[in-house]
């Protein structure tokens, strides 16, 4: 192998240190470096010895570069002139093997050599060459080496803007040379320059006065697939740059005269050059051009983007949407995006040209396992459904509308949680009464809902910080943030669901199916739809959030959640009420003041506060009216809910302590007592359907020094909130010792200021009770609230005692239905006084 690497006629004058060592050791042969640069320079040598010669070489350099570039170092007059016979081998050698193997070899050496010195020889070398010759095809290779010397020493370019203009000067020239190869090399040439922030700013003036109207006309003028790649990538380089972006996009706005030289100035403005490549049939060019549009609008989609869309650049968009090449996909949403922050897109209509590519491309890319490209397509899919402007129909298509339902739920029941998340936003948007066509699809809608609460159901709930003493890792916390977000998302779908059901109400055509026979019953009803909501919500919705609200506290969550139960007491006003028992029998009262105190939702979550306390005053409200049936006392508790509940946010311990407190000024004695007037009616509700929030002893001393502080202020209590105290003295008082004399003769003087007792009494056995257990109160209202009780009993409701049969069998039927007496036995055996009350009132009633 030795005469493979050495010069036999002239080796004999090269001093030994040109040979590498270590060459020979490892079976290379020797090597004698002096031998190549003049085998390269002598023309007498075949091209096929040199081609072999410069393989072997480029081997070397591979294996030895250390030895190459310290014998080459150590001698700059040896080291000039071994990169001068190379670069002249570029301008004087024909056969384009050969040419690679010098562009590659060169490369390489002056890579490892990276000293500034042989970079400005470098540069000085290529300018003279360049200069020296008019026909730049000669210069080609020159070019491309230079080009590709720029890709592996990146940070050449800034040497080559700052200290060798005239050669940026004379690359100009090379714009209008009449062959698109020399176009091509010089492009691939700016756009390694461009690429680099530093060269690209000192090169700023030269792009302005110089190259701007060459480039976008060679740009547009473009045959070869070579030259339209090149300028597409110099285009991407010079976008990434706000001023360069504004003086090509008012160059393109300004164009040329169309009798001047086409190859000297643009004749189209950029966005029709670059839809005209967009038509292309190569996806690579196809990319290229959607990567530019993003390119430009990212900037400022304002003022960019209504020149595309005049250009009908969206239509195309959305029919390449059909395409299988995912980096196309991925920039056609990415363009589109961008888009649809202007509203000429909607206005023109592009989105209701567009869905359907959109939802179908969402479709076929699905199944694969490209999870940006699912997320951005949705997050596309999103925007256009929550930007499309009510006016402007969306779905004009049933067949549109049923499809998009079932591309949703596909992404729902993706086993990603992230796509899941963006596809619950996507149907969050979708779930507007806009949207909907008719007639109405319910069904379609219900099952979108439903794979919706049940993908969030079956998701593993998040893991509780710290459990058994142990943090929870990074990856943990982040699946716990998904799991949380998947819960939002589904919320807020649900909460558009319901919003959705409560605008078609006013709307006739939304209420019922159209096109159902007269003599068949459909299920496509509002009707239906908002009982679906109901009890959705009652068997999935509320038990997963539960779930989730005992390992965390997700405020959005939370906040929606309260949102939807606020909705549902409207959608299914025939429900409501049984919605609510249900509630309040599953200490959602409870829940909610929990929830208020533990959080201080005033100061920190003021959206979640308003929706928790709108939430309490429907439940509240409706409750009261469920057992108060009086629509004056219902009209001051909801108007007293409405103004206090807000501000409630202590804990309920604290909220005891608040019944105790006396005010001890004007300003505190209007706000403490209209938040204690709140808490009474709360605790009342709460007790009537036996959520007993505190224990009775507290509640019980509580009510009675609240009493006893507006007595002694002198504060007029109105019948509704009287009402709620004795009540709760009454559940309370089994359990606690006996009042005070003087307590039980301060609700007497507060009763006798009552013209009608009717406005205080409740319907309740204890209630009752507790009239007769204080001989004062029995004595002055004993027998009134006696015939309130009597006159109120339904007998179907309670069943007979033995012992007064004989009362029974000798009274009229009316009497019977009318005065069942089972729930005094206790009051008749512990008071017996109380009988003679009793006997006058049945007798009257009698």
């Amino acid at each position: 192998m030795a005469d493979l690497y050495l010069y036999e006629s002239v080796h004999y004058r090269h001093h030994p240190r040109w040979l590498l060592s270590g060459c020979e050791e490892r079976g290379d042969g020797v090597t004698c470096l002096a031998c190549v640069i003049e085998m390269m320079s002598d023309g007498a040598v075949s091209i096929i010895r040199k081609k072999h010669v410069l393989s072997s070489f480029q081997s070397i350099l591979r294996n030895y570069a250390s030895c190459v570039t310290e014998l080459l170092t150590s001698h700059e007059r040896v080291c000039t002139q071994f990169i001068g016979t190379f670069l002249g081998m570029l301008q004087n050698v024909e056969d384009a093997a050969v040419l690679d193997l010098v562009t590659k070899s060169l490369v390489q050496l002056i890579t490892e050599l990276h000293l500034e010195q042989v970079l400005h020889r470098v540069l000085d070398e290529c300018e003279k060459r360049l200069c020296e010759v008019t026909n730049l095809t000669l210069s080609l290779s020159l070019l491309c080496f230079m080009g590709k010397l720029l890709d592996a020493i990146p940070d050449l370019a800034d040497l080559f803007a700052a200290t060798h203009y005239e050669l940026v000067e004379y690359l100009t020239q090379g714009m209008i040379y009449p062959n698109e190869v020399v176009k091509a090399a010089i492009c691939y040439l700016y756009g390694k320059l461009y690429s680099v922030p530093s060269a690209a700013e000192k090169l700023s003036t030269h792009f302005s006065d110089k190259l701007c109207g060459l480039f976008l006309a060679t740009l547009e003028n473009a045959q070869t697939k070579e030259l339209q790649i090149n300028c597409m990538g110099l285009l991407k380089q010079l976008l990434k740059y706000d001023h360069f972006v504004s003086m090509i996009m008012n160059e393109s706005d300004s164009p040329g005269d169309s009798e001047s030289t086409p190859t000297l100035e643009a004749q189209n403005p950029l966005p029709v050059v670059l839809k005209k490549v967009l038509l292309s049939r190569e996806e690579l060019l196809q990319i290229a051009s959607a990567q530019c549009i993003a390119a430009i609008l990212v900037h400022s989609p304002a003022k960019y983007a209504p020149a595309f869309i005049y250009a009908d650049i969206p239509e195309f968009l959305f029919e390449n949407l059909l395409s299988t090449n995912e980096v196309l996909i991925w920039s056609l949403y990415s363009c589109l995006m961008l888009m649809t922050e202007e509203r000429i897109f909607f206005s023109k209509c592009y989105s209701v040209y567009g869905i359907e590519s959109v939802v179908r491309s969402l479709k076929n890319i699905l199944p694969k396992n490209n999870i940006e490209l699912q997320k951005q397509g949705l997050l596309l899919l999103t925007e256009i459904l929550s930007r499309q402007p009510v006016q402007i129909k969306l779905f004009t298509n049933p067949g549109i509308f049923r499809l998009t339902c079932d591309v949703l739920q596909e992404a729902v029941n993706c086993p990603v949680l992230e796509v899941v998340i963006e596809a619950n936003r996507s149907a969050s948007a979708f779930l507007r009464k806009d949207h909907l066509s008719i007639p109405v699809q319910y069904m379609e809608m219900q099952n979108l809902l439903s794979n919706i609460l049940h993908r969030c159901a079956d998701v593993p709930l998040p893991v509780i910080k710290k459990k058994l003493g142990h943090s929870i890792n990074r990856d943990q916390t982040r699946i716990n943030t998904q799991q949380g977000r998947l819960l939002t998302t589904a919320l807020q779908s649900f909460h558009n669901a319901c919003r959705l059901a409560f605008e078609c109400q006013s709307d006739p055509l939304a209420q019922e199916n159209a096109f159902t026979a007269p003599t068949s019953q459909s299920e496509e009803t509002l009707e239906n739809f908002s009982c679906f909501l109901l009890k959705i919500c009652d068997q999935l919705c509320i038990p997963t959030v539960l779930k989730y609200y005992e390992r965390t506290f997700i405020s959005a969550s939370m906040e929606t959640f309260f949102l939807i139960l606020c909705d549902l007491f409207i959608i299914a006003p025939s429900m409501k009420e049984a919605f609510s028992v249900k509630l309040a029998s599953v200490s959602f009262i409870r829940l909610a003041l929990k929830m208020k105190a533990s959080y201080h939702f005033e100061q920190r979550y003021p959206n979640l506060n308003q929706a928790c306390s709108d939430f309490l005053c429907n439940l509240c409200c409706t409750l009261w009216k469920l057992k108060v049936e009086s629509a004056n006392s219902l009209n001051e508790v909801a108007d007293l809910l409405q103004r206090h509940v807000i501000h409630i946010n202590g804990t309920i311990s604290e909220n005891i302590c608040v019944l105790l407190e006396s005010p001890n000024c004007c300003t505190t004695n209007r706000s403490l007592r209209s938040h204690q007037y709140t808490l009474i009616i709360i605790f009342f509700i709460a007790y009537v359907w036996e959520d007993r929030l505190v224990p009775e002893t507290d509640l019980f001393l509580a009510v009675l020094g609240f009493l006893n502080s507006t007595q002694s202020i002198g504060d007029i209590l109105s019948p509704c909130v009287i009402k709620a105290a004795i009540y709760l003295l009454a559940v309370c008082q089994d359990k606690n010792q006996a009042m005070s004399e003087s307590a039980a003769i301060g609700i007497c003087r507060m009763l006798e200021s009552i013209g009608n007792l009717q406005l205080i009494y409740f319907q309740h056995p204890l209630f009752f009770k507790f009239f007769f257990c204080y001989p004062q109160l029995m004595e002055m209202f004993g027998q009134r609230i006696a015939e309130l009780y009597i006159s109120m009993l339904d007998c179907s409701q309670i069943s007979e005692l033995d012992k007064y049969h004989q009362v029974c069998n000798h009274t009229s039927t009316k009497a019977c239905n009318v005065c069942n007496l089972s729930p005094l036995m206790n009051i008749l055996e512990s008071n017996p006084k109380a009988l003679l009350i009793l006997l006058v009132c049945i007798t009257y009633k009698l």
